[in-house]
């Protein structure tokens, strides 16, 4: 029985956005088929049809081009009241949202758009500033292996999010992406899920009696870190498929990757807790393959919207680092990394890197930096290239690394943030367990 693939995510998303409320005057014509001028100079016919796009008024109340992907009727409306499924053009998909149609300014419809040309148009109205934001929160990555068709068959099944929200613990979630539940939860706005154990349910009584009887207070499985009130379990996807499986149905709402499904008995889940005297509560985790031919130290990784720009995410890089360490090998995560993924992994590497070339004075070869990180060369090379603190000399890269030059980058890089204490690391690798 398999469940979900995994594609990796990661820290500094931005939540899904409230409905903001535009008003717009009512369409002029019939009842039967209402009409109003659009800025192509033909009518706007109400229901709008999928594919059309307009300006849309989001959460910060200003208007954003979007463009209509899937539409359904309301249930206490006449044969034109219509909700309206968007994808905001400037954003990622994990802000698609339903919309009202007093939402959408009809005077802006627009039926047949050059896509080239309009994002020449958007990117004109944004200052430098503003594309860069989006550009480092929103940009769509993570289907570079896919052919067009296979992209546009992923795209179409998984293009309108089925769940909206979930309850997990003390928290209610805004969802991002289409998980493909089973079938009979397809149609539930919420889910509630055990934080434990993470089982789901459509109704909250149901979650009320499941927590009188689940004795779980933490992920099944070995406890192999904790420090203060943070914990590290390890949990074997064969011994427990049911949760792996759960976890992969809860992460897919949050991660919008290539493949749907895998065994989860070929991975090992490692999943971060903040811990209290009312038990272990998951922020997030990481999986990662028992056997990688490929040197693969992470599979796929997730901070949950309520933990994130918490530090967490590079915690949980730096976390499989360590295990690689303890194993003797140099790693480096599975490609493609989702956008969110690349950012924290670029950020992870440039702080130990600099810290190092800092304490080294710069001499130190990218083999020696390897040995001492498990970080893979070929990640080290591209990072300090990005950095511009290497040259190729005589068929050979030097890295140069001016004082000046790494205190500006560190000064750039911020804070490390949560450190692994590895003296609070019990963990054995998984084929000395065997």
């Amino acid at each position: 029985m398999g469940s979900m693939k995994e594609v990796k995510a990661e820290d500094g998303a931005t939540a899904p956005p409230t409905n903001g409320v535009a008003a717009v005057p009512a369409a002029t014509g019939g009842l039967d088929n209402p009409t109003r001028r659009g800025r192509s100079g033909s009518a706007a016919v109400l229901p709008l049809e999928v594919g059309t796009r307009v300006m849309c008024r989001w959460r910060d109340q200003k208007p954003h081009p979007v463009k209509v992907i899937e539409r359904r009727k309301t249930s206490s409306g006449g044969p034109n009241d219509y909700e309206y499924y968007v994808h905001y053009t400037e954003f990622n998909r994990r802000l698609d949202e339903w919309v009202k149609l007093e939402q959408l300014d009809l005077d802006t419809v627009e039926t047949d758009v050059d896509e080239k040309v309009e994002d020449k148009v958007t990117s004109l109205k944004m200052t430098r500033h503003q594309k860069r934001k989006i550009d480092e929160t929103h940009v769509e990555h993570g289907h570079e292996e896919l052919d067009a068709a296979s992209l546009r068959e992923h795209e179409e099944f998984t293009k309108v999010k089925n769940i909206a929200k979930i309850e997990l613990g003390r928290y209610e979630i805004d969802t991002w992406y289409f998980s493909p539940f089973p079938p009979e939860y397809s149609d539930s706005p919420k889910l509630y899920f055990c934080e434990f154990c993470l089982n789901f349910m459509k109704r909250k009584e149901q979650l009320q009696r499941h927590m009188r009887k689940c004795d779980l207070k933490h992920p099944p499985g070995d406890e192999i870190y904790r420090s203060g009130t943070l914990s590290m379990f390890e949990v074997d996807g064969k011994k427990n498929k049911v949760y792996g499986q759960n976890l992969c149905y809860l992460a897919k709402l949050f991660l919008d990757h290539k493949t749907l499904y895998y065994d989860v008995d070929l991975f090992l889940f490692y999943v971060l807790c903040e811990c209290d005297d009312r038990g272990c509560h998951m922020v997030g985790y990481f999986s990662k393959e028992k056997h990688s031919e490929e040197s693969y130290n992470l599979a796929c990784i997730l901070t949950l919207p309520p933990y994130q720009r918490k530090g967490y995410g590079k915690f949980l890089i730096a976390f499989s680092y360590e295990l690689s360490k303890k194993e003797g090998k140099v790693g480096t995560p599975e490609r493609p990394l989702s956008d969110l993924g690349l950012l924290s992994y670029r950020g992870y590497w440039t702080r130990v890197l600099l810290d190092i070339l800092k304490k080294h004075k710069g001499n130190i070869s990218i083999k020696e930096l390897s040995d001492m990180t498990a970080i893979k060369p070929d990640d080290i090379l591209s990072t300090l290239q990005t950095l511009d603190l290497i040259q190729y000399r005589k068929g050979q890269h030097v890295i140069c690394a001016d004082p000046k030059v790494l205190d500006r980058h560190l000064k750039a890089a911020g804070r490390g943030g949560l450190e692994v204490d590895v003296s609070k690391l019990i963990w054995t690798p998984y084929k000395e367990q065997g």
